[in-house]
Order: C-alpha cells, then sequence, then structure tokens
C-alpha cells in the first residue's frame, strides 16, 4: 500500500504502521486520518498482506510520536467571522481511530518515540501496551486551547491513574516524563533510548507468537469489566472462555504444556 502520511510494513506476523509527518511532529491531518482509515481496515479484514498481521506497532517517524491535531489543517482553521466545527473533527475522525484501535482483530503496541501530545496521548493510550523511550513525554495540552482531552482522554486517564492524577494532567497541561509516567501505571514499561528499538522488536515479536485471539478476547474482557457486576462479569468470561475452548491454540497449548515443549500458535 503506499501512503503519503504513514507507512505500513507487514513481516514475520508483525505490522509496523509509522506516523510519518515529521516535518510537522506527525501531526494529524484529515489525509493522514483518510490513510489510517485505510490501513487499519486491511488489518481488520485481513486485506492483502495485512492477512498473517498478528500484532499492530504504531509509532511515529522522526523525533516524535505525535504533536496531536495539525492547527494548520483546513478543518481547524478559524478564517473571518468563521470558527471550525472542532466536534465534527472529533465524531469524523479521532473517535473512529480510537474505536478501531480498540477493536483491532489483533493485540496494539504503541511505540512513543518521543512527545505524544494531544491527541496523539490519547492514541497511544488507545492501544494495548505503551512503551515509551525515556526521552520521550505525554502531554494532555487541550486546556491551552480551551478544550477538553478528545480521543478517549478522558475515558483512559482516570482508568490508567485514578481521578486525582488524571484531572491534574488534564487541568494543568504539564508535560509527563516517561519515565514518571510508567511509575503512575499509565503505560507499560519506559526504557532506555539506547534499548528502545529492540525492546519494541523482541516484545511484537513475542506477541506475534501468542494466541492472538486470546489476546483480544482479555482486552475485551478488562474493558466491559468496570459496566458489569462481578456476577455478569463472571458470565462475560465464561462466554469468551466457551469460545477460546473450542479453538486450535487452546488445544495446542494443552498439547505442548504435557508434552513439555513450546506450542506453535496460529491465531485462530
Amino acid at each position: 500500500m503506499n501512503f503519503e502520511n504513514i507507512k505500513l510494513e507487514i513481516q514475520d506476523g508483525i505490522a509496523r504502521l509509522t506516523l510519518n509527518r515529521p516535518e510537522r511532529l506527525n501531526s494529524f491531518n484529515d489525509a493522514m486520518h483518510a490513510e489510517l482509515r485505510v490501513a487499519l481496515d486491511a488489518i481488520q479484514s485481513r486485506e492483502g498482506d495485512a492477512a498473517g498481521a498478528r500484532v499492530l506497532v504504531l509509532t511515529g517517524a522522526g523525533r516524535g510520536f505525535s504533536a496531536g491535531q495539525d492547527l494548520g489543517d483546513r478543518a481547524m482553521q478559524i478564517g473571518s467571522g468563521r470558527m471550525p466545527d472542532v466536534g465534527n473533527v472529533v465524531e469524523a475522525n479521532y473517535k473512529p481511530l480510537a474505536l478501531r484501535l480498540q477493536n483491532l482483530r489483533v493485540p496494539t503496541i504503541a511505540a512513543v518515540n518521543g512527545i505524544a501530545a494531544g491527541a496523539g496521548c490519547s492514541v497511544a493510550l488507545a492501544c494495548d501496551l505503551v512503551v515509551a523511550k525515556k526521552s520521550a513525554a505525554f502531554l494532555q495540552a487541550f486546556s491551552k486551547l480551551g478544550l477538553i482531552p478528545d480521543t478517549g482522554g478522558t475515558w483512559f486517564l482516570p482508568q490508567r491513574v485514578g481521578m486525582a492524577r488524571a484531572m491534574g494532567l488534564a487541568l494543568l497541561a504539564e508535560k509527563l516524563p516517561a519515565e514518571q509516567a510508567a511509575e503512575w501505571g499509565l503505560i507499560w514499561q519506559c526504557v532506555e533510548d539506547d534499548d528502545f528499538a529492540a525492546t519494541i522488536d523482541g516484545l511484537a515479536a513475542r506477541i506475534a507468537k501468542m494466541p492472538t485471539k486470546a489476546l483480544v478476547r482479555t482486552r475485551q474482557a478488562m474493558h466491559a469489566a468496570p459496566g458489569h457486576t462481578l456476577e455478569q462479569q463472571l458470565s462475560f468470561e465464561g462466554g469468551f472462555m466457551r469460545e477460546l475452548g473450542w479453538s486450535s491454540d487452546y488445544a495446542e497449548g494443552v498439547k505442548a504444556f504435557t508434552e513439555k515443549r513450546e506450542p506453535q500458535f496460529t491465531g485462530e
């Protein structure tokens, strides 16, 4: 697939999707969103080379992950007597992006290689695992523009770090260094810059060999839990366990365990 604002490479079960506007710190515009929809839909529908994808790594080109919305994009420009419909931008672009990532058929890793600000921060948090360089930082910059965190920011932040810290991050718009983000539980891991590429490669390769559907069902069960009573969640778990118990990966896992060898999962 040929894109101008992103890159998509698929090899050995790993889909690597790179936000590719480094001159604008990978800020989002309409064109980038359109390309992201095509790329993520291809992975979801197993189209072409994307059929073999079993994990997605989302990262940014250059020195940053993403600075969020490109305020210079036509949809965001303020003209003479004209104000942009920011709510429409969220509905048309950011809501679908967050939902695509949350509902993707494969696990997702946000490889945060630099600043993740505004919607860029929220997009990273929409992924299943977030691994960041020690030099990276997270910033909810919306209050500086008179806006609120979008792309699920008001949903992800309190769940990850609690209401007090989430409120401070959102209201004060202060940078949160990656190391502190890991200490707070906002992200999975903070690694030294020199170890970042190898860490991401190793993690992606590991997940690409795991039982894909079981990992995705784990994501779905965990996200459903806050809206369930314990009894409801137990039944929810039971439904997934029934489905997974009929899978070839479960049969292979049990067989490998009894034979004391590494399982060869297919992701089906």
